[in-house]
């Protein structure tokens, strides 16, 4: 839950007219990875920042980790301008990376006490004991890296980002590659450190995973922030329904109708009719069913998941775009 501090800062991180632009190489022009990005993460939450591939979320989180000089704008972390005083930001948060960068001759405890000391954080202070229980890793503290398995890594990945303590943990694609049971109990672990008060910002392709477990998500694409909402809001964007109908006997077409409206026969044999809320009701499409003489053997609504909110906020805004271009 949220600290109710009023000495803490209202964001965990806060870009304001963010915008990174990555010089041509040879022929190829200038690529502007963000543009401008406005964007607030509550302290507190468990955000999502979702986006297809090369719509500028890594850059984004890049900034915040020092890994990638922004080009304009300005960005904070936990209150802090990370141009104004870039170690005290630093302190701040702890990035859970997709490449597994660690060293592998070392063990996981001489990782975290390494990480521990470019953090600066004193032998007295250190937690290496306690994260490494925390992730599942304390038998495996004197293994070379080298000896653990792929979801092993990645929870010391996870642990290198908590050796300093920091209240903001960026997670980027952190369950790619993980089994299902590895990916629960990284999630549950995840879940208990938001209770304490840790901010989390996810980035994920598993947008179920998002749906589950985040409070507010924004959508990225091309280098911009194209929804920036609470999930239940998000959801609510498209404003349909879709009526599953399982008929008695096999259907060689779409009854009649329904002739005009968005109507198809599954593969299953099963009848999906998708309809607006306030244009139409179950109860019509049940009557103009049964007026058709078909007969109902069992019948379901399914409701928009993120996905379908994502596919139209990206994939349908580039389709937009290219018509627009074409005419």
């Amino acid at each position: 839950m949220p600290d109710t501090d009023p000495n803490l800062p209202e964001f965990a991180l806060e870009a304001i007219g963010l915008k990174k632009t990555y010089p041509g190489k040879g022929n190829s022009p200038a690529k502007e990875a963000l543009k401008g990005v406005d964007l607030q993460i509550p302290r507190g939450s468990i955000f999502g920042l979702l986006g297809p591939n090369g719509a500028g979320k890594s850059t984004f989180i890049n900034v915040f980790a020092g890994l990638v000089k922004k080009s304009e704008g300005t960005a904070r972390i936990w209150g802090v301008d990370i141009d104004k005083d870039p170690r005290k930001a630093r302190t701040g948060i702890g990035v859970v990376p997709q490449e597994l960068n660690m060293d592998v001759f070392f063990t996981p405890y001489e990782t975290l006490e390494l990480m521990a000391g470019f953090y600066g954080v004193p032998k007295s202070e250190r937690r290496t004991e306690e994260v490494l229980d925390a992730v599942g890793l304390a038998d495996k503290r004197d293994a070379y890296v080298r000896q653990l398995s792929g979801g092993m890594k990645r929870r010391l990945l996870v642990a290198k980002a908590l050796v300093h303590s920091p209240p903001v943990l960026v997670l980027d694609e952190p369950t790619a590659g993980v089994d299902i049971e590895l990916r629960r109990q990284l999630w549950d672990y995840v879940v208990e450190l938001n209770k304490q008060g840790v901010t989390i910002v996810l980035t994920t392709h598993y947008l179920e995973e998002a749906q589950e477990l985040c409070d507010q998500i924004a959508i990225v694409n091309h280098g911009e922030v194209v929804a920036c909402e609470d999930k239940d809001t998000l959801l609510k964007r498209l404003d349909s329904k879709t009526l599953v109908i399982d008929p008695v006997e096999p259907l060689d077409a779409v009854p009649a109708g329904f002739e005009g409206a968005d109507a198809e026969l599954r593969e299953d044999g099963s009848l999906a009719i998708t309809y607006k809320y306030g244009k139409a009701s179950v109860a019509q499409l049940i009557e103009t069913y049964n007026a058709s003489g078909a007969r109902i053997a069992d019948l379901r609504t399914e409701e928009a998941d993120l996905e379908d909110v994502f596919l139209a906020l990206t994939y349908g805004a580039d389709a937009r775009a290219e018509a627009d271009a074409a005419s």
